[in-house]
Order: C-alpha cells, then structure tokens, then sequence
C-alpha cells in the first residue's frame, strides 16, 4: 500500500462514507477514488486536502492507517529519531550521515517503507516495554537496542546505513556530481534508496522480515545495474573511481565502514580504479596503432616490415617456457650425443 491508497482509506473511515461521496467532497469522479486506491500517483494539492480531512499532518498515513491512535504514531516516529541520533553517535566512518540528521523530514516514512517492504508488520499498539516518558529513556536503552525485537531492527538498520552512507560519500557521491553523469541523470537513484541498500545487509531480521529474501534480491539488482551504468559512463568520460563500486552491494556493511574510515583518514587518498588504468593503457595503443603506420613509410620500411606473432606469445623465445623447452631440446641432443 501507497500513500495515495492509505489516505483515501484514513479518508473513507474518517468521513465514514463511500467512495462516490469523498468523491463529491474532493471535487473528481468516483473512478479517480478507484484509481487511487489502486495506487495511481496523487498531486500535492490532493494529498493536502485528504491530510487535512484525516487531520494526520505529516504523519506516515500508512502507519496511521495501521496505528491505534495518533498517538501511537507520535510516539513511533519520536522513536525514530531517538534511535537515529543514537546510531549517528556511534557512527565510526569519519562520514556525516545525511539521511540519519532528517533535515527533509523523510527518515520515518523511509523508514516504515523499509519495514513494509522487508515483511515486518509493526503492532497497532506501541509496545509497553518501549514506551517512555521523555526524560526515562535512559533507563530502556538495554530493552530498546536489544531486547525488543522493532526497535533493535531499526537500529541495526540505522547502523548499517552509517557504513553504507560513509562507503558512498567515501567513494562514490563525487562521482556522481560529475558533469558526464549528472547530464545524463545517470546514478540519481542511489543516494535515496541507500537505507533500503542497508536494510539488506542487516544479518538478523530478529524473526520479523518475512519477505526479506526476495527484498534483498531486488534491492541488489537494482543496485547492480544502477552501478555498473555509473561504471560504464566514468569509463567513457575517463573518470578515476577509487574503489570498485560493486563492493557497495556484496560486501557487508562492516567492511564499506572500514574502508570508509580508511578514505577519511587519507589512506586510500592515492588509489585509483584500474579501470583507469586500463583505458590509458588501451587509448595509448589505439594511438601508435595510428601512428606507427605514418612512420614506418616514411622510414621506407613499411613494405619490407614482417612480424611473426610467434614472437608475442607465451612460447617467445624470451619467455620462460620458451627457454624451458630449449633446454629439454638441448638435453635430448646431448643424451643422443652420449
């Protein structure tokens, strides 16, 4: 379920009426209601006026939907961002990461969304061992990173996107910005489904993703193709990468941290892609493949030049298995000398 699906359902129970009603009320056809409710994109000023009937402000309208009360929601989302400010705490990339500070506002709805598309359903009451008063959460840190199993999911979910975000800032984010890429808009997705990039790295879903399997394949095949077409254009514009991009999607999320960390201290300041390397050495021989010819004419070599490719293989006469079977030839002339 989608925004625009949730709010006309929030709507049709607040109102308490049918579809061809909040029709009349909205200003549109009873079809556009099905349309929605099917999922079909919602314009601003719409998704406005159904925030306004359902009186959820900016609230998640899925989790209000699934939610006992307002409340319930308000005390989710302060939750969220306790435990965001807690993992950015013990964040050790030498990286700030962005999503986590919320500035947008988006990090409960991405959050939830991440849930949602993981298999977690998240009770419709809050529950009781996490439900503090404010200045008592000190006292539940151990219930809340730990023993209950949603808010310790989210942590560690929170955990991960420090490393992820820190490996991406590290390796890949000023690449992106790059003219050659920016003009295509190639690579734009990555940067917002990074928590969902970190979700799939988490090794235990704490007996809460049901559909975790099938969530971290799509999210590494999305990955695969967003990065290697980023691959392919740095390539052609001739843009030094510092680390292979793909380790983004298959290495864990301990290891992009380290080698985020590496980066910030300046220890991978000097590395560069072989990609790069590779395509100076290729642009180099194209270059005396197209040269060469010119001189060897006016040389007056040219036509007297043969090669023999003999001379290129692994059996050159100047290659160890060259040299190896010219022994083994000298040995069998001795051995008939004798």
């Amino acid at each position: 379920m989608n925004d625009s699906e949730a709010l006309v359902e929030l709507a049709l129970r607040t109102l308490s009426c049918k579809q061809k009603e909040l029709a009349l009320r909205l200003g549109v056809s009873p079809a556009q209601i099905s349309k929605w409710k099917k999922g079909e994109y919602m314009s601003y000023d719409m998704e406005k006026k159904l925030r306004d009937i359902t009186n959820i402000g900016d609230r998640d309208p899925e989790l209000v939907l699934r939610s006992d009360s307002l409340e319930d929601v308000d005390k989710w989302e302060n939750l969220i961002r306790y435990i965001a400010d807690s993992a950015m705490d013990n964040a050790e990339t030498g990286y700030r990461t962005d999503p986590l500070l919320d500035e947008e506002g988006f990090l409960c709805e991405q959050t939830f969304s991440v849930l949602r598309e993981m298999g977690v359903e998240l009770p419709r009451k809050f529950p009781k061992d996490i439900d503090y008063d404010g200045d008592d959460i000190e006292d539940i840190c151990e219930i809340l990173f730990k023993e209950n199993p949603y808010s310790s999911l989210i942590y560690e979910i929170y955990t991960s996107l420090n490393d992820v975000y820190g490996f991406y800032v590290a390796y890949l984010s000023s690449t992106l910005f790059e003219d050659a890429l920016l003009e295509e808009g190639i690579g734009e997705e990555i940067e917002p489904n990074l928590i969902r990039l970190a979700a799939s790295k988490i090794e235990d879903g704490k007996g809460l993703t049901s559909n975790f399997d099938s969530f971290k394949y799509k999210v590494t095949k999305e990955y695969e193709e967003w990065l290697n077409k980023v691959k392919e254009a740095a390539f052609k514009a001739g843009i030094p990468l510092k680390a292979e991009l793909l380790e983004l999607v298959y290495d864990d999320h301990d290891h992009l941290g380290c080698e985020a960390e590496a980066e910030s201290f300046g220890f991978r300041s000097s590395q560069i892609h072989p990609d790069i390397y590779m395509n100076e050495l290729l642009q180099g021989m194209r270059a005396i493949h197209q040269i060469l010819p010119f001189i060897m004419k006016k040389l007056g070599i040219y036509d007297e030049f043969k090669l023999d490719r003999a001379d290129l293989t692994a059996r050159g006469p100047s290659s160890p298995a060259s040299r190896a079977e010219e022994s083994r030839e000298n040995e069998n002339e001795d051995e008939g000398d004798s």
